[in-house]
């Protein structure tokens, strides 16, 4: 297979510089994007400093990689931002914030894509969701709803891209000791780690794994799917 070009959203820290550092090392060109500077250094490694909620700014990132790399292979939707707080004294900026970061950020980079991956009939998009979605957790009202959203899109876009033979997937990460978890306190923690199956923190690498599958040329029957980590109730 050629070397594949790979997208992935948030690479400035936590698991999207994990996964940007990973898919490096399997020898791919990958392509980062977010708000802030990038220390990674290497020599298939092209950073892009934009907002991914500014559709100009999308629009101009997928420009440039379409006119000097021709082509996108995998899409990795990683940005998120998580603000806990009871939905009854939430303010309306965060709740916008959530939305419009976690899923207007994964509709405008998944639809400029999913333009250019049509035209080589291939491609793989895959989208974070979040195992606190099924758990229900108390206090990420807003956040929870942002996360759902995006598993909704994941599922109505699977279809709708069937017939250029692009998949589209999301993985549900569980507790994983990055950045976005920064305004959660231990008790939290704790009680969450409580109501998972596997009660332990995840690793950066369990969500490669997942990816690899999801990505992977023999997973073309698996789409519309969401995969949480850590152990979800019925």
């Amino acid at each position: 297979m050629n070397q594949q070009r790979v997208l992935i959203s948030g690479t400035s820290r936590g698991i999207g510089k994990y996964l940007a550092n990973y898919y490096l090392d399997k020898e791919c060109i990958v392509f980062g994007c977010s708000r802030s500077k990038s220390d990674i250094s290497h020599e298939n490694y092209r950073h892009f400093i934009l907002d991914i909620t500014n559709e100009g700014s999308v629009k101009e990132m997928f420009s440039i990689i379409r006119r000097e790399y021709q082509k996108i292979d995998v899409l990795i939707n990683n940005v998120a931002v998580m603000i806990t707080s009871h939905a009854l004294i939430s303010s309306l900026r965060s709740v916008k914030e959530m939305m419009d970061t976690n899923f207007i950020g994964t509709y405008l980079l998944s639809k400029e894509a999913a333009k250019i991956m049509k035209k080589d009939k291939f491609g793989r998009i895959v989208n974070f969701s979040s195992l606190a979605v099924p758990l229900n957790l108390e206090g990420e009202a807003a956040y929870i709803a942002s996360k759902s959203a995006i598993e909704s899109f994941t599922r109505v876009l699977s279809f709708e891209l069937v017939p250029f033979n692009i998949t589209v997937n999301t993985v549900g990460p569980s507790l994983i000791q990055t950045d976005i978890l920064k305004n959660i306190t231990e008790d939290q923690k704790k009680k969450i780690l409580d109501k998972m199956a596997l009660r332990k923190f995840g690793h950066e690498s369990d969500v490669a794994n997942v990816i690899d599958f999801f990505i992977d040329e023999k997973s073309s029957a698996v789409t519309g799917q969401t995969i949480y980590l850590g152990g979800a109730p019925n």
